[in-house]
């Protein structure tokens, strides 16, 4: 019997685990033992995010701290992590704000969402060094985070989500060139941005999806979650439309090896990328909502909790569909809505009809 082939999400944790296992060799033993610690309480994205973050946080050592510039990243020991000392760790953030990568012309830039992401990252390494008494105090922790200002949620009105699908099912707006390219993914484009806007789907997911993930007699599909946490979510009777469309164009398209299962497939017949369907989201988006910068998968996700809370007011089952595992991440993304809404109700009962208004 031959063996069942592998789902994109166990074929994409091996490959990141095999990154990881690369990387930690260029950085002390410690951060490898630090790394392996975790290892059944994140998934393999996270932990590579771990390692990318302290890798910076050591070469920011070796490029900035005299003391070890001589030293390679890799042999660094624990009594060299010992003398790391508050003052180094004080100027890291100033050196989050703008540094250059080998040796690049190019700077890279951190606002404070960056910031606190390496420094939260740094904290988590400290307090392990601490915990199995690496080092005699955690100094991290002394280290102030930064302040976190409130982002409002970009998201698409009714009517630029209908413009973002007529332009992918059109081409209009497009120049000749990239119409004629377009005219080629416009089922493709069309199913993608459908079931993003109308499912909220993460785009991880929607790359990982196969095409016996699908189930039309239910409307509904079978998703790895972040984490890969598994579950069923359901679909409206439009978005099936656009799959079904899809899917009979694709059944004449014979995929790469290794891409057989795939829903979505690239048109060098290999399973779309994540950044695939980033620039055609952000190529659409800009035809549909100029003046909004920046459209994303991840802000057709925000459109689609957007609506779903507006038409249920229901902020648990948001967070369910949306797969939030903590219903104050959702909370919080929704605060500003929420307060739309209370000042909604207070001008929704009157107590007295204009007319029956106090005289002058």
């Amino acid at each position: 019997m031959p063996k069942a082939p592998q789902t994109y999400a166990k074929t994409n944790s091996a490959r990141l685990t095999t990154l990881i296992r690369e990387m930690t060799k260029e950085l002390p033993p410690v951060v490898g033992d630090f790394i392996y610690s975790i290892e059944d309480q994140y998934s393999p994205m996270t932990r590579l995010s771990y390692l990318y973050d302290l890798r910076l946080f050591f070469n920011y050592l070796i490029s900035e701290v005299p003391r070890f510039a001589d030293l390679q990243v890799s042999e660094m020991t624990l009594d060299e992590i010992r003398g790391i000392t508050q003052a180094d760790l004080e100027r890291y953030p100033n050196y989050l704000t703008l540094y250059y990568k080998n040796n690049s012309d190019e700077p890279i830039e951190n606002a404070e969402a960056g910031k606190m992401r390496k420094l939260c990252s740094l904290r988590s390494f400290y307090k392990y060094l601490f915990a199995h008494k690496y080092v005699p105090g955690n100094i991290a922790e002394l280290i102030p985070l930064p302040k976190l200002r409130q982002k409002e949620i970009i998201r698409l009105e009714p009517d630029e989500v209908a413009r973002l699908l007529d332009a992918a099912e059109s081409g209009e707006g497009f120049g000749a060139r990239q119409k004629t390219y377009t005219a080629h993914t416009r089922v493709r484009d069309v199913a993608i941005l459908t079931l993003l806007l109308g499912t909220g789907i993460r785009v991880s997911e929607c790359v990982g999806l196969n095409t016996d993930d699908l189930n039309f007699e239910e409307n509904s599909m079978f998703v790895t979650r972040k984490g890969g946490k598994e579950m069923i979510l359901y679909f409206s009777d439009e978005v099936a439309s656009a799959l079904k469309a899809y899917l009979a164009e694709r059944k004449d398209v014979q995929p790469l090896p290794g891409h057989e299962g795939a829903l979505f497939l690239s048109l060098q017949r290999r399973r779309i990328t994540q950044r695939a369907i980033e620039n055609l989201v952000k190529k659409y988006a800009a035809i549909a909502a100029p003046l909004k910068r920046k459209i994303s998968p991840h802000k057709l996700r925000s459109t689609y909790g957007t609506t779903l809370y507006n038409e249920t007011g229901d902020i648990y089952l948001v967070a369910d569909v949306l797969g939030h595992a903590d219903v104050n991440t959702t909370r919080r993304h929704y605060a500003a809505m929420s307060e739309n809404r209370r000042r909604m109700a207070a001008k929704a009962v009157k107590l007295r009809d204009d007319e029956h208004g106090s005289s002058e």
